[in-house]
């Protein structure tokens, strides 16, 4: 069935065909359909690594760092060739044993192959150039809430690619339960019929069946550029891995199956019957297929084959922070700036919105503040002339959460859209925008296959509200995270997680910073909480810069929400024009006595304006014993940055970690055996915050207030009390 897939794709023009499954059956996809050589599949059945790259007995082990994936996990790319030109490239992607969830990933890979976005405007898409081709599970197809979630984004504007084909591949007992104790409705395809796709049922002990089946999906998909789906419904032979015994559960259905001859035999009884075959040509079949895979076996146990070691994982090597020039010059941020502010004649942007973005005419003269969404908005621009695609979504991600963005206008009385960042003169690459539905996983998992097919494309996710990451965990923890280290798989995405204690309770309180701390390792990622427009500008413009390089990496953002609009995190038009993201940022507000400083406040976040706005209130205030220190950049950590400071305090007492969180979230955890590690001798390490709790915040707005109060308060309190601090142990 793949196989003809393939062969209608080439003859309708497709140049890539990306290809999604599970585990099951993954080695014969990789063989007859990618073309991986038997003897490379038998070798990872016997293979046994280099032992060079162990460490010895006694040693630290600090020698090797390879992670890599299980066999069954593994993807490839084949090239079909007419000649010497490649006419279609099949690749099939990588995929953890989570199932459904390579789904939106092989969706984000098609559209990212269908779109040119060379120029300014949307970009352009031709959904002929690609096609995805998802294989599910009977039992995973209804149960598995990545596939509806991926069926609606179908055809959505910004996620649409032209349909999919899918095929369950329907053995009827799942993993390793019946089919009443795996879903509700009487077929595995059922889901399908709520987004009006036409479903075929076939025997796959009937070959010619199933290539019809297929020949009309391709039609129908050529035709229509809708989904179609494939109920190829057949059994499982063996049980649910090698050892298993599926009688124990299943007497009747495999006492049947045991005895049922093999589509093989079914097929070729029926070309004999037919007078298409003797006996002895299917003989002669089956011995020269038994030839190749026996022969293929005994190069791999001669160790004639071509050996594949563990990938050893290196380290990135670049200094983000020297590499890439992220300042732009005033005059040029004004010029920006007045394209931005200018519409199509006749269009008439809605009064209030019109008032709003007025106010931005004048932020980068002298004396004037950018605000965090204008500095966005300058950041997407010169990006784009600097020749960088971008495409962002999310949930109202056109507006913004919090009403700030507003990069797609509409007209107040013809409803027209029209977004400023279209019409820049010079610009040299697409910028997409779009509205997502209201799912995270599947969206998630489309924006990560996106950047890994197109990463020369600036992909930003942001999220409603940050905690609402939690409903892509799997995206996170098994693609995003991992997927360097697994597969040596590139992306560079951006995630936008809102973040702060505002009084809105646990659910709009916290985007999880400890989740992503925990999983930062081996340089997974670059991990971030700011405070200032300015911070923001030029961190987006550093990991654009890194858009289709080697060490691209992701980068999650702690965004604000309350800070959106709170003048302390403004900037000068000039610290856009100047200077470079920094990882860590002294209180302006306090004297420098670095002799005399015996507290060191370290915090992150919008904690840090808090603090700031205290201090504000009380500049008559001897402050010359204590500093604070924001850390903007969590990970990788500013060891060497906070170093510097902490070598200025020869008085230095104690360092106090500042969160919102509660203890056993945020980053306490993570911070603690880092600082102590650098701190002073005489100098000990305590925290101020919330204490350990269950859930992330009070749902009550005087409660919160109060702790918010006593955090701050705490944190400044007099220096009369520093000399109780406990050293570092």
């Amino acid at each position: 069935m793949l196989d003809e897939i393939v062969r209608a794709a080439a003859h309708d023009g497709a140049e890539h065909i990306l290809m999604g499954m599970a585990h099951r059956g993954r080695l014969n996809v990789l063989a007859h359909i990618l073309g991986k050589p038997y003897d490379i599949i038998f070798s990872e059945f016997h293979h046994s690594p280099n032992k060079e790259l162990f460490p010895s007995e006694g040693s630290t082990g600090i020698n090797y760092g390879w992670t890599g994936d299980v066999k069954y996990h593994l993807g490839a790319d084949r090239a079909v060739r007419e000649g010497e030109t490649v006419r279609t490239r099949i690749t099939l992607a990588n995929n953890p044993s989570h199932l459904e969830f390579v789904n939106p990933v092989v969706e984000g890979f098609t559209r990212a192959a269908q779109e040119d976005r060379s120029t300014a405007g949307l970009p352009k898409i031709d959904t002929s150039k690609a096609m995805a081709v998802l294989m599910h599970g009977d039992a995973a197809f209804p149960g598995e809430g990545i596939v509806a979630e991926t069926l609606n984004i179908g055809k959505l504007q910004g996620y649409q690619n032209g349909g999919t084909i899918h095929i369950i591949v329907n053995n009827r007992i799942g993993f390793t339960t019946e089919s009443e104790d795996s879903r509700s409705t009487h077929y595995a395809s059922d889901i399908a019929k709520g987004y009006e796709i036409p479903i075929v049922h076939v025997n796959a002990d009937d070959p010619e069946a199933c290539v019809a089946a297929v020949r009309l999906a391709s039609a129908y998909r050529h035709q229509f550029k809708k989904d179609f789906v494939i109920d190829l419904i057949g059994y499982r032979r063996h049980g649910h891995n090698e050892m298993d015994d599926p009688e124990t559960t299943q007497p009747i259905v495999y006492g049947k199956v045991r005895n049922h001859p093999t589509v093989y035999k079914v097929y070729a009884e029926r070309l004999k019957n037919e007078k298409v075959l003797t006996a002895e040509d299917v003989q002669k079949m089956n011995a020269e297929a038994e030839s190749v895979l026996q022969r293929a076996y005994d190069n791999m146990k001669e160790g004639n084959h071509k050996k594949k070691e563990p990938k050893a994982f290196i380290p990135l090597q670049t200094d983000r922070a020297a590499a890439n020039t992220t300042a732009v010059s005033i005059s040029s941020l004004q010029e920006i700036n007045r394209e931005l502010l200018t519409v199509p004649a006749g269009f008439q942007v809605y009064p209030k919105l019109e008032r709003i973005l007025q106010r931005r005419k004048d932020a980068l003269n002298e004396g004037e503040k950018v605000d965090w969404a204008l500095a966005e908005t300058l950041a997407f621009a010169t990006i784009l002339k600097n020749g960088t695609p971008i495409r962002l979504s999310g949930q109202d991600a056109q507006r913004g959460t919090f009403a700030h963005r507003h990069l797609v206008l509409h007209d107040s009385k013809t409803g027209d859209l029209f977004s400023p960042l279209h019409q820049l003169s010079d610009s040299r690459a697409s910028f997409g925008v779009y509205n997502s539905p209201l799912s995270e996983a599947s969206v998630l998992g489309f924006e990560y296959g996106y950047n890994v097919f197109a990463p020369e494309t600036f992909v930003i996710w942001e999220a409603q509200y940050g905690d609402f990451a939690n409903a892509g965990q799997v995206i996170f923890d098994q693609f995003i995270a991992a997927g360097r280290a697994k597969w040596t798989q590139r992306s560079n995405l951006v995630i936008m997680l809102p973040h702060g204690y505002e009084g809105q309770g646990p659910e709009h309180s916290s985007g999880r910073l400890e989740r992503f701390l925990q999983l930062s390792a081996e340089e997974t990622w670059t991990v971030a909480n700011l405070t200032t427009a300015s911070q923001y500008f030029h961190l987006l413009r550093r990991q654009a810069a890194l858009c289709g390089q080697e060490d691209a990496r992701p980068l999650v953002i702690m965004t604000p929400k309350s800070l959106i609009r709170n003048t302390r995190s403004t900037s000068a038009g000039t610290e856009l024009a100047s200077g470079q993201f920094k990882p860590v940022l002294a209180e302006s507000l306090l004297g420098q006595k670095p002799s005399e400083v015996k507290r060191l406040v370290v915090c992150s976040g919008k904690v840090a304006i808090d603090i700031q706005t205290e201090l504000e209130a009380a500049q008559d205030k001897d402050w010359s014993w204590l500093h604070v220190l924001r850390l903007e950049q969590l990970y990788p950590f500013p060891e060497q940055e906070l170093s510097e400071h902490l070598n200025s305090f020869s008085s230095l007492q104690e360092i106090v970690w500042v969160q919102e969180e509660p203890k056993n979230m945020g980053g306490w955890s993570y911070s603690e055996p880092r600082l102590r590690a650098i701190a002073p001798k005489n100098a000990g390490v305590r925290y101020i915050g919330r204490p350990e709790r269950s859930s992330p915040a009070s749902g009550y707005a005087d409660v919160h207030s109060f702790e918010q109060r006593r955090i701050v308060t705490e944190a400044l309190k007099s220096n009369s009390n520093v000399q109780a601090a406990v050293p570092s142990s």
